[in-house]
């Protein structure tokens, strides 16, 4: 193996650092070029550094497993020109990454003209509590302004998109309606649209993107940054299939359509289970709370804790009047929740810290039954509930199911009729098996 660093004092040397930096760690090129002036060996040397990065990029391609899966941010060549001599707005956030480097970072060496970046809920490089102010300013790294779409503008303005012609979304998604990335591209889509601008998803693998469940939001009554349209919570869908069902249906303001292109992945089915090579936010540390997140979630709308202010977000639910069933928890201030529900008291509930190696999931279906027990085992049942649940479930119907007795099956029966109908709807923009 040859190894070393690429120099060359020409030109084009940041275009030949991003083929140097786009190398597998299995193949590292040394190429040294020193003293590149206006002499007689140029040429030489010039042939001599198209050779080798032909060479190396031809290794790599034959070294690559045919089937891996790539990212559309990994895709650069497909959006490239896409970009080439536009001005360009970037969505993203810690997750954006192609490869070892963000994507940020990446379009800048191949030169990309990046004006302004825009970040949601949690920030842009670094994580935020949920819920976090995120304030605007510049990123340190780069020094291009970065400003918040979380908080009191959720949407870009459209002084915030003048001199931009190209609008690129990158953040992965773990295919929840409540999830807030989801809201935040839907809100960017719609200032694409009023503001005549272009906008590319950089499509990612949804790690939940192999199942359909749960109750349909309401629109007419409970339409919120944790959800907006008529969809089921788990929807099964990548976010450039969800832009696209966005645009089809209508559901920008006004019936409006976006300019919308989509980088695929590459090598990717709805039956593939992605792990996630970087958390998407502070309280979903690993995979086994991304599979449990979709039903979950459902106790931040109870008196419940999901385990915020413990090294286990999202793999446990209790509350200091739960039954004690031998397990017990006690969430402080930690990272990524400053303040969590219950701060201080030892809560009692339920262990899910084991359920992937348990095979509880992932499975193709949500699991409610984990709330409907702790509801039958609360001893102060009028106090169960906040309203934010109702929010969550995208109307009254699952808070008064779970009151009137009913079993998961039978209030997964109620869900069956819409969720045959978001499937066909669905179906019209699949991007993939």
């Amino acid at each position: 193996m040859l190894t070393g660093e690429l120099h060359c004092n020409c030109p084009d040397q940041r275009g030949s650092q991003a083929i140097a930096d786009g190398l597998p760690d299995s193949l590292v090129i040394v190429i040294s070029f020193f003293n590149f002036t206006e002499n007689g060996d140029i040429m030489k040397n010039l042939i001599i550094l198209t050779f080798l990065s032909v060479a190396a990029l031809t290794a790599c391609s034959a070294d690559k497993n045919e089937n891996m899966l790539l990212t559309g941010s990994e895709r650069i060549s497909e959006y490239l020109p896409l970009i080439k001599g536009k001005t360009v707005a970037v969505v993203a956030n810690q997750t954006s990454m192609v490869g070892g480097k963000h994507l940020v970072d990446t379009l800048l060496s191949l030169g990309a003209d990046i004006k302004v970046i825009f970040a949601p809920e949690h920030g842009f490089r670094d994580l935020a509590d949920a819920g976090a102010v995120i304030i605007s300013g510049a990123d340190p790294v780069t020094g291009i302004n970065v400003t918040s779409l979380y908080g009191n503008r959720k949407k870009p303005a459209p002084e915030d998109l003048e001199g931009i012609d190209v609008v690129i979304f990158d953040i992965q998604d773990v295919g929840t309606r409540f999830y807030t990335y989801l809201t935040t591209m839907c809100y960017v889509m719609e200032a694409c649209a009023e503001n005549g601008k272009t906008f590319i998803v950089m499509d990612r693998p949804n790690p939940n993107g192999y199942y359909v469940d749960g109750p349909i939001l309401d629109t007419s009554q409970f339409r919120s940054f944790v959800g907006i349209h008529p969809i089921p919570v788990v929807y099964g869908m990548t976010l450039g299939e969800y832009a696209g069902m966005v645009n089809g249906e209508g559901w920008l303001a006004g019936g409006i359509k976006c300019d919308l292109t989509v980088i695929k992945c590459d090598h990717y089915t709805h039956a593939t289970m992605y792990k996630l090579p970087v958390i998407p936010s502070p309280n979903l540390p690993n995979m086994n709370s991304v599979y449990l997140y979709p039903s979950l979630c459902f106790a931040e709308g109870t008196v419940l804790s999901c385990g915020r202010g413990t090294e286990f977000p999202f793999q446990v639910i209790g509350a200091p009047k739960m039954p004690d069933t031998g397990f017990s928890f006690i969430p402080k201030p930690t990272f990524g929740s400053s303040s969590p529900k219950h701060n201080g008291e030892v809560c009692y509930g339920t262990d899910l810290r084991n359920a992937l190696a348990d095979s509880l999931v992932p499975k193709p279906e949500m699991n409610i039954g984990w709330i409907i027990d702790a509801y039958n085992a609360y001893p102060e049942k009028e106090s169960f509930f906040t309203g934010y649940f109702d929010t969550l479930a995208g109307s009254t119907t699952l808070r008064e199911q779970i009151i009137q007795g009913m079993t998961a099956d039978q209030i997964r029966a109620t869900w069956q009729e819409g969720l045959d109908s978001f499937r066909d709807i669905r179906a019209r923009y699949l991007l993939y098996e």
